[in-house]
């Protein structure tokens, strides 16, 4: 990276630190601290959110999953808006009536104490290691630029958002997150426009979604209902829509984004804004992931991306074997790439026709081969070192930013991943140490004690999670793809999370000695059924695991009320 690239990274993330703290010094209460000063308008909440949500995950693993497989994980978030109107209509005036700092406040008045402790407890493990990967995610950028040890490096980057959080409070959070989506979505749309630029004389945006298309890049929607298939319309209008429902409306890192706001009006806008404008946000993202592929089908792209393994084959005894497969994969790109830009200029001249379809699939015999090569590299690197991760499709979107865009936008590019990932983080270390305080530590150990103590077990524990996820973030690249690895872990507890406050909501008849074992057993089920797939037993989408986990906790907790019987009656 150039001098300059360096300090407008540096200068943009020292902004938005500086702002957040500047803009929050007068902090000093628990309720400051945890919760903000309640009055956020709607359009603070729906962009506070999307930023959550938005991590350097998306902007590292999206692109990449997108130039491996194209558009379809936008059905991932078809489920949005429907879990947007449902929380607006049911959750958001139960939270506002009884004006809780935590969703799991409410599950004790409604069922127990340690039915609201077993929800937290989940949440806490499942946001915990999530946090690790989020950590992990901007370690890859330095970690290739520098060629440090990743592990040096996820403790550099995670004691840097450590103590952002712990110096911002929830207010911090949602303030610098303003900034932060502004310079999120200005880089992804110079990243867009470059993606294009780039491209050879003659071949525009037209071009490049023609070449895409054919490629099996495009491919949007998938109706066929295959529980096997992790992105279909289904998949992620019935799966989506239970995780969806369960990560706004029961995990705290976004519920205590809307619980800022002014009004319960407010609050719902923020939510109704985030379901309506999200689909679109991770499109544009998706689009970018293709149109980097496009790029690549013109302009040599690596063998393997991941650089620290390219490096490692190399001084091992299968450098020469791989030197030649190099050599090997640059003369077929030269012969693709020859070919794409014959297509482009033929459609261009005659448009679709036999002879375009000829050349369209000899492209894909030549991609078809390309990609038996790269599974080459894979297991010559295997032999160089078995222990290395051979998924590289992270590193994809950092190679082109770091080789092909013009200094200046190589370090902004930089400060878009990181400020993603400082936001995300934050929120996510925020809304583990309040769900801490709040649901474990005030309410079963420490119930008397002054504002003062409570602020800074809240600090204290904004760094004990820190430590947590910085310690799983070792273990974040044993996972193919960052961003469905977050999902993964969401899946395996958010069901049960959610099946416990459907059951608050809707079947009045339960109890705490109903729900609590149910709870217990269906995320033991959900694990069990997650590792039968993983063992290939059974081949099941993991959108599927927040259904199954949310139907599971209301089936055993009927069957429960029939087998106990009625408990005592609850304020509900």
């Amino acid at each position: 990276m150039s001098p300059i690239d360096w300090i407008v990274l540096c200068g943009t993330l020292f902004f938005i630190v500086l702002y957040g703290v500047l803009k929050t010094r007068h902090i000093k209460t628990t309720e400051g601290f945890l919760r903000g000063d309640g009055n956020s308008r709607w359009w603070l909440i729906g962009i506070s959110i999307m930023a959550t949500q938005a991590s350097a995950i998306t902007f590292l693993s999206t692109p990449g999953q997108a130039y491996a497989d194209g558009m379809s994980f936008v059905q991932f978030y078809f489920g949005l808006p429907l879990a947007m109107v449902i929380l607006c209509v049911f959750a958001l005036p139960l939270y506002y009536r009884l004006r809780v700092y935590t969703a799991y406040q409410f599950l004790e008045s409604r069922f127990d104490l340690k039915t609201r402790t077993l929800t937290s407890i989940l949440f806490l493990i499942q946001r915990g290691l999530a946090a690790g990967i989020t950590i992990y995610a901007p370690s890859i950028i330095l970690s290739t630029i520098l060629g440090w040890n990743l592990n040096i490096t996820n403790v550099i980057i995670g004691t840097l958002v450590i103590i952002y959080t712990v110096a911002g409070g929830t207010q911090a959070v949602s303030q610098t997150q303003k900034q932060q989506m502004i310079i999120i979505m200005g880089g992804m749309f110079l990243a867009f426009y470059f993606c294009i630029q780039l491209l050879p004389e003659g071949t525009g945006l037209h071009d490049a979604l023609y070449v895409a298309g054919e490629t099996g890049r495009l491919n949007v929607i998938d109706f066929n209902f295959d529980l096997s298939n992790r992105y279909n319309v289904w998949s992620g209008l019935i799966g989506g829509t239970f995780l969806f429902l369960s990560y706004f409306g029961t995990d705290q890192s976004q519920v205590q984004r809307y619980l800022s706001g002014k009004s319960l009006n407010e609050s719902r806008m923020g939510l109704m804004f985030n379901g309506f404008f999200k689909i679109p946000m991770q499109f544009f993202i998706l689009l970018v992931g293709v149109l980097v592929f496009v790029f690549f089908q013109f302009y040599q792209s690596p063998l393997h991306f991941n650089p620290a393994n390219t490096a490692i084959v190399m001084s091992s005894d299968q450098a020469e074997n791989y030197s030649a497969l190099e050599a090997e994969f640059q003369l077929l790109h030269e012969t693709k790439s020859n070919l794409i830009l014959e297509y482009t200029q033929l459609r261009q001249d005659v448009g679709r026709g036999q002879q375009t379809d000829v050349l369209a699939d000899e492209i894909r015999n030549l991609m078809a081969a390309e990609n038996q090569m790269r599974s080459q590299a894979k297991d010559l690197i295997v032999e160089a070192n078995p222990n290395l991760d051979m998924k590289d499709t992270d590193y994809v979107f950092i190679t082109f930013v770091l080789n092909f865009l013009p200094v200046g936008l190589i370090g902004l590019l930089l400060a878009v991943i990181f400020s993603a990932a400082m936001s995300s983080t934050a929120s996510e270390l925020n809304a583990l140490a309040t769900t801490t305080v709040v649901d474990i530590y005030k309410r079963n150990f420490k119930q008397e004690a002054t504002d003062k103590h409570y602020l800074n077990a809240s600090k204290g524990f904004t760094i004990m999670w820190g430590l947590i996820a910085l310690a799983f973030a070792t273990f974040a690249s044993l996972f193919e793809n960052l961003i469905q690895a977050v999902n993964i872990i969401g899946s395996l507890f958010y069901g049960a999370i959610l099946g416990v406050f459907v059951a608050a909501f809707f079947m009045k008849h339960l109890k705490g000695k109903h729900i609590f074992p149910a709870a217990l057993i269906a995320e033991a089920m959900v694990i069990g059924i997650f590792y039968l797939d993983n063992q290939g037993v059974i081949n099941l989408g993991y959108l599927w695991l927040n259904l199954i986990g949310c139907v599971l906790v209301m089936l055993v907790g009927q069957m429960l009320y029939y087998i106990l019987g009625p408990g005592k009656k609850k304020m509900e």
